[in-house]
């Protein structure tokens, strides 16, 4: 239970500390109201890092995503019958960073009237730069969540010492170089449940969660974490 356990800590620290900061940067009277691209890459890299952190204290993998945990599983990295209990605790724990950062900000959301202002879904997930394109959407998942997880597979046990800084700076890295055509989801429960938590909880002015988008932020990490892992196994 305690690796369960840290990664429902691990990723609820992810998500409080990413999805905080993508409030932060699009709600009305934030102070960080508008920042740059550079500050929400290097924001979510420490994000992640700081899960990792919490998730390895308690003995966990450090995972903190599903597309890492059923990729590795597959190709014997990971055991199977621990799959099922990370999933629902990185899951769960990613709708649970969502609702804190919902109550955090909520009346900044108050005082957010409409999309155009800032108060849309991307704050809590992630949505392409050009709409209507979902099929290269995909690939542009595929490709992000491929160097990422292949960057992970050459770092070994990533829970150790300062391996997690490392995996932090890889997702400033795809973040900068990858991540700007549909914001660099690279993790299905990262972006799926605080996207169901925007459309389900009763937050002030919220529009549409485009549920529609939701399975090229699930898909598209999946397929590029099993092809990373497929390279891999061939070298």
């Amino acid at each position: 239970m305690g690796e369960y356990l840290g990664e429902f800590m691990g990723t609820m620290v992810l998500v409080v500390l990413g999805i905080g900061l993508s409030a932060s940067v699009n709600l009305k009277n934030a102070y960080a109201k508008g920042a740059d691209w550079l500050y929400i890459c290097f924001g979510w890299g420490l994000a992640v890092m700081f899960g990792v952190y919490v998730a390895g204290a308690f003995g966990a993998e450090g995972h903190l995503n599903p597309a890492v945990t059923l990729s590795f599983a597959a190709f014997h990295l990971f055991a199977k019958t621990k799959v099922v209990g990370y999933l629902i605790a990185q899951f769960l724990g990613a709708f649970l960073g969502a609702v804190v950062i919902a109550i955090h900000y909520y009346p900044h959301f108050q005082a957010t009237k409409t999309e155009e202002e800032g108060n849309h879904a991307g704050i809590f997930g992630t949505g392409p730069k050009v709409p209507g394109k979902k099929s290269w959407n995909f690939i542009s998942e595929l490709i992000a969540t491929f160097f990422f997880v292949y960057v992970l597979l050459n770092l070994g046990e990533f829970t150790v010492g300062l391996k997690p800084l490392i995996v932090g700076m890889v997702i400033t890295s795809v973040g900068l170089a990858l991540g700007s055509t549909t914001g660099y989801a690279l993790n299905p429960a990262r972006d799926f449940s605080p996207r169901l938590a925007y459309a389900i909880l009763p937050i002030p002015n919220k529009g549409e969660a485009h549920m529609d988008y939701a399975w090229v932020p699930i898909l598209g990490p999946i397929a590029g974490a099993f092809l990373a892992c497929f390279v891999h196994a061939l070298f």
